[in-house]
């Protein structure tokens, strides 16, 4: 029986042992084959199959162009027209009341049109508008107002009044003293 010596005598992984198990198996020395799998740890984890080795991956930044660019897809859709001229873009009825709805896939998949005329994440929708309070409208037109001469959006359309309680405690206390003159 030839098992190889082992440093530290600890045989953790089965590389250790080199090619002596493959030579167990082809001479059917099943004494030595089982001898050296007992020998290893009983700790599976511990072998080598388990220990592959790793690959430094230099770290490289994907951004959507390059993406983009590798896989050969078209440019992404904008979220928003940029000038009101790409709004001639948008005209697709005629492909749709001629029934050409592959060409007009196509011509999405090719060109995307933006998808909303608008890139303002304050835009409140006219019809969405025009179903709110008057006081919120009212309050909406001067924060947009005051957006637009890049004045502070913070708008009060109800102002704090001062309240005289002194005058206001007079005027109760001369009317409870009229109304009982009234009544006497």
């Amino acid at each position: 029986m030839a098992v190889a010596v082992v440093e530290n005598n600890l045989l953790i992984h089965e590389l250790q042992l080199g090619e002596q198990l493959g030579e167990c198996v082809h001479s059917k020395r099943r004494s030595d084959f089982s001898l050296m799998l007992a020998m290893l740890t009983d700790n599976v984890k511990e072998h080598s199959q388990f220990f592959v080795p790793e690959t430094v991956q230099n770290p490289t930044e994907t951004t959507d162009d390059l993406l983009r660019k590798e896989f050969n897809l078209p440019e992404s859709a904008p979220l928003a027209l940029k000038e009101n001229e790409q709004l001639n873009h948008f005209d697709q009825s005629n492909l749709v009341q001629e029934n050409r709805l592959t060409e007009l896939h196509l011509l999405n998949a090719l060109r995307p049109k933006a998808l909303a005329f608008r890139d303002n994440i304050k835009h409140i929708a006219y019809d969405v508008l025009t179903n709110t309070s008057p006081y919120c409208q009212k309050k909406h037109l001067q924060e947009q107002q005051a957006l637009s001469q890049s004045a502070s959006p913070v708008i009060t359309l109800n102002e704090r009044l001062s309240f005289d309680a002194k005058g206001w405690l007079n005027n109760v206390q001369d009317s409870i003293v009229k109304s009982l003159l009234v009544t006497a």
